[in-house]
């Protein structure tokens, strides 16, 4: 574990304040997250880019309001406004760029991009009436077309994605030349760009339909909350409640973090976001570098974890597994918890092991005060988990939610929003979505390939038969296949890659549907954390000045809960409340918050006192046991777990009597 940093370390990168990142640090982070790492023009270049924007808003928001249109029409709207918004924001080279203006090459590829679902939109009825025929001119214009999302999807979401599209295209091309069980007849351009581009099994499948009705409304919902300020009330609600204990900073970083996730969908973007404040607090406080970055790298990560608002893939998890968003929601609740609780603990007991105090009550603004002059920016989240507890749709809950943030910002000067903060909104919201829309589109195509050659079942039965039905093995080989997904390519692609692959297998082998999906998507998000490849960690690490490896692998010790407990909930999916009452979940909940205990304890090598490395084994055996949820596990849990308690008590007391 991290040790103590010597004393006079600076507290933050040079040049950096409090809150504050320097140019070059935000060029760095922005790297990091090719998503947000887009131009911004001034003039009239900057007018078009915010005419655009506000006009793909209002449709969302029209479309909301009053019905979304067909669905292949709805989705070619979607992607049209989305793909040129990302040739003109992500330029060919940003060197090009001068005086704040279009590169001609740019706006070709811009032309060229609409052009396709246009194409769709402008013969629509044509392209139904000769269904399974494809014109010249139609493989011309959907080869173009494919190609374009491809090229979009390199310069905002970045080479990875791009490279796992083409290899299942090849697949498609190449079924007769595969070996054994992967073989097929094989795919013409014809057959291929006709199933993928004019058709709702590709391009325009279920991941771009679910991006054209409510992921968008959400992103914008999370825009107009950033516009309100609830970031900043959730830091300082946060330091109130928890600022004053043992390593505060660090606690008040957790819990910000994970109030965060509501807002935000990216790991990196919740790291930055309230990473420039809560990191620097962390290292005045005596917390090392590497572990600073790392805390707040874990707690990031999991806020794509936390309910009631989740990553993009938890939307399309509820479409795919065909259960309603808030059924997903309640399944994530205990996991949820555990985690953060994982991460919570892992810092408290850094802190005692070091004996980092927190800051004087006296120096903290009281929670009340805050409550009294921010918490009416609450209300939004209250609001739409109360819509969709009530059985709203997510896209009616997410369109309440952005006129009541609007509305709850107004109850207060401070807060209140003008006209101009309100267009802003519509512009951040539709900026924000561009990610998200064109790695639905490349993963419509993955699905696509999958459906038409078989071969999702084909690889799930052969992952059976690599694992030889050997369990255990087979949550391995989808562990590792999600995680290395997840190290280069977004969660919302990777969730579906693997959802369509790897989970069907756990579906063979008898796992529910739920759990299965939740399992992959779990490992899609913790990729963000774990090394060599951590994107959370680097952005931690940016911030911090710290290692990127080293700040991995502290972030990975506090995010164990997040490698445990998917296998838990396949093999007891109680813990989803699949199965099980609200009384077997609630104590299912308790013991395994005692056994995240013992399992932080023994990642940090503190419990009651320092431990030393048979008390780790024993905190971690502990733990795991009291996380499985059966009686016998749960009676040897706590009897470990109080026997090492009680070592430690008496040790200590004795030490204290001897230095007395």
């Amino acid at each position: 574990m991290a040790d103590l940093e010597k004393k006079g370390t600076p507290a933050a990168p040079t040049g950096q304040a409090d809150g504050a990142l320097t140019d070059e640090l935000q060029e760095k982070l922005k790297s990091l997250d090719k998503e947000s790492n887009t131009m911004e023009y001034a003039g009239i270049c900057g007018k078009i880019v915010a005419a655009l924007c506000i006009c793909f808003s209002l449709f969302q928001i029209y479309t909301g309001i009053f019905g979304t249109l067909d669905a292949m029409i709805q989705r070619c709207v979607h992607l049209s406004f989305g793909i040129s918004l990302v040739f003109l924001l992500c330029p060919t080279k940003k060197s090009w760029i001068k005086g704040g203006r279009f590169h001609p090459i740019d706006i070709l590829f811009t032309v060229l991009a609409v052009i396709p679902p246009v194409y769709i939109l402008v013969n629509y009825q044509q392209l139904i009436l000769r269904a399974g025929t494809v014109t010249p001119t139609d493989a011309v214009v959907g080869l173009l077309g494919i190609v374009m999302v491809l090229e979009a999807a390199r310069r905002i979401v970045g080479l990875p994605i791009v490279i796992v599209v083409l290899c299942f295209l090849l697949y498609g091309f190449l079924g007769p030349y595969m070996p054994g069980p992967l073989a097929h007849r094989g795919l013409t351009i014809n057959q291929m760009v006709g199933h993928l581009f004019f058709t709702t099994e590709g391009v325009f499948g279920i991941p771009l339909g679910v991006s054209s009705t409510f992921i968008f409304l959400f992103i914008l919902f999370g825009a107009y909350l950033e516009k309100t300020g609830l970031g900043k009330f959730f830091i300082d609600i946060a330091n109130a409640l928890a600022g004053w204990a043992s390593g505060g900073p660090a606690k008040v970083a957790v819990i910000s973090s994970a109030l965060q996730g509501t807002i935000s969908g990216s790991s990196v973007a919740n790291v930055v976001g309230s990473g420039s404040f809560t990191i620097p607090m962390m290292k005045k406080l005596g917390y090392h570098k590497n572990f600073a970055g790392a805390v707040e790298a874990a707690a990031s990560t999991g806020g794509q974890l936390m309910p009631p608002i989740m990553g993009a893939a938890a939307f399309l998890m509820a479409e795919f597994v065909g259960i309603p968003y808030m059924e997903v929601v309640k399944a994530a609740v205990v996991p949820a918890i555990l985690y953060f609780l994982g991460v919570f603990l892992g810092v408290h007991f850094e802190a005692k092991k070091n004996h980092l105090e927190g800051t004087p009550r006296s120096q903290l603004e009281p929670w009340g005060r805050i409550m009294k002059e921010e918490g009416h920016l609450a209300i939004p989240l209250i609001a739409i988990i109360a819509l969709l507890a009530s059985g709203y749709t997510p896209m009616k809950a997410a369109l309440a939610g952005i006129f009541i943030s609007i509305g709850s910002a107004m109850l207060r000067a401070s807060t209140r929003m003008n006209f101009y903060d309100i267009v802003d909104g519509l512009i951040k919201g539709a900026r924000g979505a561009l990610g998200v829309i064109i790695a639905c589109a490349s993963a419509g195509m993955i699905i696509g390939i999958v459906t038409k050659t078989g071969v999702g079942l084909k690889l799930a039965s052969a992952l059976v038969t690599v694992a030889a039905g050997n369990f255990m093995l087979l949550l391995l080989c989808t562990m590792l296949t999600s995680l290395i997904l997840g190290m280069g390519v977004p969660t919302t692609a990777n969730y579906v890659i693997t959802s369509t692959i790897a989970a069907p297998a756990l579906i063979q082998l008898g796992v529910p549907i739920l759990a299965a999906h939740m399992f992959v998507f779990y490992f899609g998000i913790i990729a963000d954390i774990t090394p060599p490849v951590a994107l959370a960690a680097y952005a931690g690490s940016a911030i911090s000045g710290g290692d990127p490896l080293k700040t991995g692998v502290n972030a990975s010790k506090l995010g164990i809960a997040a490698f445990i407990i998917p296998y838990v909930f396949v093999l007891s999916p109680q813990i989803l409340g699949i199965g099980a009452t609200f009384g077997g979940v609630l104590f299912t909940t308790c013991t395994a918050i005692i056994g995240m205990t013992g399992i932080s304890g023994a990642m940090i090598g503190q419990f009651y006192c320092k431990a030393n490395v048979f008390e780790r084994l024993l905190l971690l055996a502990g733990g795991l046991c009291l996380i499985d949820p059966h009686t016998l596990t749960d009676i040897i849990g706590v009897a470990i777990l109080a026997g090492v308690f009680a070592l430690q008590y008496f040790r200590s007391k004795k030490a204290k009597a001897a230095e007395a």
